[in-house]
């Protein structure tokens, strides 16, 4: 088959190249450009956005020409700034915490990259990415599955949850089946420069201000019972259950449990108050089913680290879902997602609401 490869300059995109060439495959290597002024910082970047963009792009394009496949670089700027940034920054400042991972991949990196691409007359049946997930097929749905990856530390199947079946059609995740540590030494093997480089862990490496791009808003930091505790600048430096940071001498450890950005105000408590029974989640996306008919008995991931906890997800009107969790669950955050799993299946996700 044809094939283009979603290239970053890292390793794992890197062996996912290597691998689809290895099995005879017409390989092409695609980058997203992301940045619209190039940045001033000068070495590798350790996350998805931000200073060191033009190193990575140099790196792709070394590895590309290791492998002896042609290099595309597609400039998805503007489509990043309207469908990711912006979103980015309007959540904080509406007092939601989002990811703007699993908003990238499915607009963007899964979205506007491969139909540039297309556009520009580059042919391929599959596009394929270094993401740790697995594709599968149900022959009674006839619907194509989203599983976890066999390297449970690496999966990534949290992040694409909001993949579409035209999508999925489309993809191919070569590593799979594949443990982190083999696919270093398959690139250390092969010569790849990028074997040894660090992954890319955060979104944005530097200040999030940089992107709120919003001055200061002092407010207060209030308990329970709306007693004043200290100030903040700005609720956006702030997330549910955070404890760093707040600046408050109390004679137990208070966190976040909610964030009032329309009062300009944080409310705190003790850990205990972290907790949450269950979440309303909407915007839902379904790969599984083609939507939530009944109630289902589901593992549910509440952020990408999060283990999965044992939960009913119920359909409510709107197209929203309930999530009635078994346990309590801790900092069950408004902008994060609540992702779906039958064992290794995906069955869908939404964006969490609101958490009682």
């Amino acid at each position: 088959m044809k094939i283009a490869v979603g290239v970053s300059g890292g390793v794992d995109s890197s062996v996912a190249a290597l691998l689809l060439r290895n099995e005879g495959h017409e390989v092409s290597g695609i980058m997203m450009k992301l940045c619209r002024e190039p940045s001033a910082g000068g070495g590798r970047r350790s996350s998805c956005y931000g200073p060191g963009e033009e190193h990575d792009i140099e790196a792709a394009r070394e590895v590309c020409a290791r492998l002896d496949i042609p290099f595309h670089l597609f400039d998805c700027s503007r489509e990043y700034e309207e469908a990711v940034l912006r979103y980015f920054r309007d959540e904080y400042l509406a007092g939601r915490t989002p990811n703007p991972c699993v908003r990238c991949n499915s607009l963007v990196k899964f979205g506007f990259l491969p139909g540039a691409a297309r556009r520009s007359g580059l042919l391929f049946d599959r596009f394929a990415t270094g993401h740790y997930a697995r594709l599968d097929h149900d022959p009674v749905s006839k619907r194509l599955l989203l599983k976890t990856a066999v390297d449970k530390r690496k999966d990534q199947s949290y992040f694409l949850y909001r993949l579409t079946q035209e999508q999925l059609a489309a993809a191919a995740f070569p590593l799979g089946e594949c443990l982190k540590s083999r696919v270093r030494r398959i690139a250390c093997d092969a010569g790849l420069p990028v074997h040894d480089h660090p992954e890319s862990q955060d979104f944005y490496a530097g200040d999030w201000n940089d992107l709120v791009r919003q001055p200061e808003a002092e407010g207060d930091i209030v308990d329970g019972r709306g007693a004043v505790l200290g100030r903040h600048k700005g609720t956006w430096n702030y997330t549910i259950g955070q404890r760093k940071g707040l600046g408050i001498a109390h004679p137990v450890p208070l966190y976040v449990v909610a964030i009032d950005a329309a009062r300009n105000r944080l409310v705190v408590g003790p850990a205990e108050e972290t907790f949450r029974a269950s979440c309303v989640a909407g915007d839902c996306a379904w790969i599984a089913v083609d939507s939530l008919a009944e109630p289902q008995d589901v593992l549910v991931k509440i952020r990408s680290a999060a283990r999965p906890a044992p939960a009913v997800v119920s359909p409510l009107a709107g197209g929203r879902v309930l999530v009635t969790f078994a346990a309590p669950q801790s900092a069950v955050t408004p902008g994060q997602s609540a992702v779906f799993y039958r064992d290794e299946v995906v069955v869908g996700g939404g964006i969490i609401e609101s958490a009682a």
